[in-house]
C-alpha cells in the first residue's frame, strides 16, 4: 500500500491516499480519534503505523509578546523570525518605553526579549523584571546581547538563553530561534490530549499544517499553474495563514529559506470569528468593500451562508491589506509584482473563483491603485499540503 495522509483542521478532517482526498466536516461531541475512527476507521486499518502521516492546524497556533530595544533591529528582527514560525503577536514592547507600556491582559504563550549586538552590556535592567513580574507567560527566552545572559539567567526564572539573532553585523541569526519557536509551536500541538492519542494510528511526528504547507512550496509549480512571484493564502476555520516567496520581500533581513509564513491567529472565519469582525469593523476601507458587495454592516452579525461568504471575502481583502505597503505591523510583501495567489483551505469549498476574483480585484484598485490583479487559483481539492507532507 501506498502512504495516508492525515490533515486535522479545525472544522474538517482531510483524509488523502493514492491521489485522492476526502473531507469530513468534524463533529466536536466528540474527540478527534473517535471522530476520525467513525468516519474512516476502514480507510485507517489499511494502513501500518508507519504508513500514516498527520498534520494539524486544530491549535490554532501559540501567541508572543516581544520586547526590544529598537524598532530597526530588535522588534523588526524577532518580529519577522515570530510570524515565519507559526506565532501570532499579541503585542510589542519598545523598552526605552517600557514604564509607560501596558501589559497584556491574557495568557501569552512566549516572550521574546532582544537587543543589542554581542559586544553592548547592561542592556536590560530592573525595569525589565518590573514588567515582566505583570505579564502572565508560560515560556521565556533571551536571544539578544550575550554580554546580558548572566543578568537575565540570575533573575528571570526558567529563561531560555538563545544565540542573538542580530551579529554584529546587524544581520539576521534567525536559526535557533526559529527552531525554538517552531519546535514550541509543535509540542503545543502534540501537547493537546486529542493529538496525542493520534500516535494511536500513527509512529511518525505529527507536525503543524503550516510548517507542511510551506514545505510544499518549491512543488508547487510542477503541478498548478502558477507563476513566480506567487503566494498561497490558507483561510481555515481558526487562522489565516500566507505564504510567500522571499523575493517579495525588500528588507535588511537576509535569511537562508527561500519561502516563509505569516499566520494570523485572529483571521479564521469559524474559531475566530469574533475577531475577524473585529477587524473588519476597524479597518476603514471594510465599509466601502461591503457596499461593493451590497450587503450593509448588519451581515457581520448574521449567522447565515450569505455571512459566512461575506466574512470569507473579508478575510481575503484583511489579510491582503495587512501585508501590504499601508499597513506596517506586519511583514511588507511587494504585491505589485505578485503574478499569482493560490487560495486552499475552507475557504475554496464555499468562496466561487469570481467572488474570489472581485475581492482581489477591489484590493488591488482600492489600495494599490492598480487597474489588474495577479491572476488566482483555487485550491478546491485542497491537495497542496499533500505535497510537503
Amino acid at each position: 500500500m501506498s502512504k495516508l495522509f492525515i490533515d486535522i483542521g479545525s472544522t474538517y478532517f482531510k483524509v488523502a491516499q493514492e491521489g485522492r482526498i476526502e473531507q469530513y466536516f468534524r463533529d466536536f461531541n466528540k474527540n478527534i480519534l473517535d471522530d476520525l475512527n467513525s468516519k474512516c476507521a476502514d480507510t485507517i486499518s489499511k494502513y501500518s503505523k508507519e504508513d500514516i502521516n498527520i498534520c494539524s492546524s486544530a491549535n490554532g497556533g501559540l501567541s508572543t509578546l516581544i520586547i526590544g530595544l529598537t524598532n530597526s533591529f530588535s522588534l523588526k528582527y524577532a518580529i519577522n523570525i515570530a510570524f515565519n514560525s507559526g506565532i501570532n503577536i499579541i503585542d510589542t514592547v519598545l523598552y526605552p518605553k517600557i514604564e509607560s507600556e501596558p501589559v497584556p491582559s491574557e495568557l501569552i504563550d512566549v516572550v521574546i526579549v532582544v537587543g543589542g549586538i554581542d559586544s553592548v552590556k547592561n542592556v536590560f535592567d530592573e525595569k525589565l523584571l518590573t514588567y515582566l513580574e505583570k505579564v502572565n507567560y508560560q515560556n521565556i527566552v533571551y536571544v539578544g546581547s550575550k554580554e546580558n545572559n548572566a543578568f537575565l539567567e540570575k533573575h528571570v526564572d526558567n529563561v531560555v538563553l538563545l544565540e542573538n539573532i542580530i551579529s554584529d553585523k546587524l544581520k539576521i541569526q534567525e536559526e535557533a530561534l526559529k527552531n525554538y519557536l517552531t519546535d514550541l509551536y509543535q509540542s503545543d500541538i502534540v501537547g493537546k490530549e486529542d493529538i496525542k492519542a493520534l500516535y494511536a494510528i500513527t509512529s511518525n511526528q505529527i507536525f503543524s499544517t503550516p510548517y507542511i504547507v510551506n514545505r510544499s512550496l518549491p512543488k508547487i509549480n510542477e503541478r498548478l499553474d502558477v507563476a513566480d512571484p506567487f503566494i498561497v493564502v490558507d483561510i481555515g476555520g481558526a487562522t489565516t495563514d500566507i505564504h510567500y516567496s522571499r523575493d517579495l520581500v525588500n528588507d535588511n533581513i537576509v535569511s537562508e529559506g527561500a519561502y516563509d509564513r505569516l499566520v494570523f491567529k485572529k483571521l479564521g472565519v469559524f474559531k475566530s470569528r469574533e475577531s475577524l469582525v473585529h477587524t473588519a469593523k476597524s479597518n476603514e476601507f471594510v465599509f466601502e468593500l461591503l457596499e461593493h458587495l451590497n450587503v450593509t454592516e448588519n451581515i457581520l452579525e448574521e449567522q447565515s451562508e450569505k455571512a459566512t461568504r461575506t466574512l470569507m471575502q473579508l478575510a481575503i481583502f484583511l489579510v491582503l491589506y495587512k501585508v501590504s505597503k499601508h499597513h506596517g505591523q506586519y511583514v511588507e510583501l511587494n504585491l505589485d509584482i505578485l503574478n499569482s495567489i493560490v487560495l486552499t483551505g475552507g475557504i475554496t469549498k464555499v468562496l466561487t473563483q469570481d467572488e474570489v476574483d472581485d475581492i482581489v480585484l477591489f484590493f488591488y484598485k482600492k489600495i494599490l491603485q492598480f487597474h489588474s490583479a495577479p491572476s488566482t487559483l483555487l485550491d478546491k481539492n485542497y491537495e497542496i499540503w499533500t505535497y510537503g507532507i
